[in-house]
């Protein structure tokens, strides 16, 4: 959600930061701008110039005047939590002497509190946000330097933040500093940068270092250092961002989305990469920091995710319930964390975020963390929070997944999740025999993954035929029911045509008075033991003249239309099973002419509650 780019060096600043910001558009946002710290004129102080436009980066790049010079400045892409998308709402915020400017990803949760008493004191504010508020009370600080005026305010302050922070007085840096949402430095030669997202710093610079929460920085063109909110020095060592710029590019594809549909054969390859042991029928991962004693030890595992992550933490769930043997199940982050649950020490607890940032989840791992839990991390990027905080995990290395919604970091979060169980249950008692069986099943993944992609055209035919629904209805019995519920999620994202997900089994509790031709289902029907009970839910649903398009191994006879997919391992099959219903989904919506990439209302990395 939102983004942040900052420059500071000896380039033009405007065109960068504009570049920076159009790389952070598929994060989601309603409005955009750019402030920068222009040449002082002779015998005057610098002075911070804006530009702040409603709309897309496009609407703020033709207000941007052509005298609109300087080396240092700060941007932003705005997602409205306070006060609706205007020019006045969108960042950056400046003090009312054009002094101070702030650019800030997170919430203010005591905004409310704190603008009354600046409004009793004779503050005058211009907008309705949250983030105005730190303006004012950085400006109004009498501290002698930027980064105690800085401190000083983020004292008064209670919630989640990610900020970067220009003044007119002092034009040879930018202030920085995080709490909840990412903050990342890039590190070049005589110049430095900092953004949301290392998307907006790849072109640049692939040296990196990302801010933990209560950590500031100060940049300089030519230096950089990191520091805690109460003043103590920390130390930051640069990474090596692992993607170059051109995995950030569109590749020839007309949208993101069907640029990431058409990678997952090579994703899952690389997920698989370098892992498997043919000598014990096992897997290696490393990064789990966890040992057969402390594997054997675990009672249950408890897996927390939002949104995609938490469908593919339901895959997972069943997986390890199958192939380990171990208790599992997966819960809403967002849920879990404010349901004050008992931590079972006995219990192994998996946090899933592909941006490794995802604020529900990250403040799910910190509050186990304080109650002594063991969390392990499943993750997209290297470095990021969840990463950081976690007792260890495995990275799913699905590339850089620009569209908004999410296909192949699904699909290799659930091929993680396989590789996993696999682990787990060889520790236990998998069977070497189970064990080949299912690591010749997932060397099969990626060849029958390019086989469903090569019939992109017949299911493009179909997703015309149901494009004029209004609602549909999706279905499938335990493996096949998390699947339903992320194609139904995927259909309602980017489509917006009304979607909901039942298993098939509750049918006839409810769900079965809403059929009628004009409400289509879409059956997830997998060939093992429950093949039969499957296609008496479609032969109910046909039954009530509704229409059918199902989703199995062979044609169904009751459906209206079959979209086959090849078998795998009954464990393996619902990684399979989805992949269409991605291309289904992307094709209704191009057939509806939505914007495909930018789904209305929906941000990429949700930083916020």
């Amino acid at each position: 959600m939102c983004g942040i780019v900052g420059y500071i060096g000896k380039r033009d600043v405007a065109p960068l930061l504009l570049e920076g910001l159009q790389r952070l558009e598929y994060r989601g946002y309603d409005s955009a701008g750019i402030v920068i710290t222009g040449k002082p004129a002779a015998g005057k102080p610098a002075a911070l110039r804006s530009v702040k436009a409603k709309g897309r980066v496009r609407e703020l790049e033709s207000r941007v005047p052509k005298r609109f010079a300087g080396t240092t400045g700060i941007a932003h892409t705005r997602w409205a939590t306070h006060g609706a998308p205007s020019d006045e709402n969108a960042h950056p915020h400046l003090d009312a002497e054009g002094k101070v400017a702030v650019v800030h990803n997170g919430i203010i949760d005591n905004a409310a509190e704190l603008r009354a008493r600046l409004t009793a004191d004779g503050v005058a504010f211009l907008s309705e946000t949250d983030t105005e508020v730190l303006v004012h009370l950085i400006a109004r600080s009498e501290a002698k330097t930027l980064e105690e005026k800085v401190r000083e305010a983020l004292r008064s302050v209670e919630g989640t933040y990610g900020i970067a922070v220009l003044h007119a007085d002092f034009n040879d840096r930018i202030v920085v500093a995080r709490n909840g949402s990412p903050v990342v430095l890039g590190i070049g030669e005589k110049e430095m940068f900092v953004a949301s997202d290392v998307a907006a710093l790849v072109a640049h610079t692939r040296q990196v270092v990302t801010l933990d929460d209560g950590e500031m920085a100060t940049l300089k063109a030519d230096d950089f250092r990191t520091y805690t909110t109460e003043g103590s020095t920390t130390t930051a060592t640069p990474t090596t961002v692992e993607w170059e710029a051109e995995s950030y590019d569109m590749g020839g594809h007309d949208t993101y989305m069907h640029k990431e549909i058409s990678e997952q054969a090579d994703a899952v390859d690389r997920v698989l990469r370098g892992r498997i042991d043919d000598r014990f029928s096992t897997v290696h991962l490393g990064g789990l920091n966890l040992d057969a004693r402390e594997a054997r030890g675990v009672r249950r595992i408890k897996i927390l995710g939002c949104g995609t992550s938490y469908h593919a933490g339901q895959i997972g769930a069943q997986l390890i319930e199958e192939l380990a043997r171990i208790p599992a199940d997966a819960e809403p982050a967002s849920e879990f964390r404010y349901r004050n649950p008992v931590v079972d020490p006995d219990t192994l607890y998996v946090a899933v975020s592909q941006s490794g940032e995802t604020y529900d989840v990250l403040a799910a791992v910190q509050e186990l963390k304080r109650k002594g839990a063991r969390v392990l991390g499943v993750v997209n990027v290297v470095g990021s929070a969840i990463a950081r905080e976690a007792d260890g995990g495995t990275y799913v290395h699905a590339g850089p997944e620009v569209c908004v919604v999410s296909t192949k970091c699904f699909t290799n979060t659930v091929v993680a999740f396989a590789l996993l169980a696999l682990h787990l249950g060889r520790i236990r008692d998998l069977s070497v025999a189970d064990g080949k069986r299912i690591i010749e099943g997932l060397r099969r993944l990626p060849a029958q993954i390019s086989e469903i992609l090569d019939n992109e055209d017949e299911i493009k035919k179909l997703a015309a035929e149901y494009a004029d629904a209004k609602s549909m209805m999706f279905i499938g019995r335990v493996r096949g029911y998390p699947v339903a519920r992320e194609a139904s999620l995927k259909l309602k994202e980017v489509s917006y045509i009304h979607a909901e997900a039942y298993p098939a089994s509750e049918l006839k509790h409810g769900p079965l008075s809403l059929i009628e031709p004009a409400m289509p289902t879409v059956a997830i029907v997998p060939d093992d033991d429950l093949l039969e009970k499957n296609r008496a839910a479609m032969e109910e649903i046909k039954a009530r003249s509704g229409r059918i398009l199902a989703v199995a191994h062979q044609v169904q006879e009751k459906a209206d239309h079959t979209i086959v997919v090849p078998k795998n391992e009954n464990e393996l099959d619902p990684i399979l099973m989805g992949i269409p219903l991605q291309l289904f989904a992307y094709h209704t919506a191009l057939a509806m002419g939505r914007d495909i990439d930018k789904p209305r209302n929906l941000a990429k990395s949700v930083t916020v509650e």
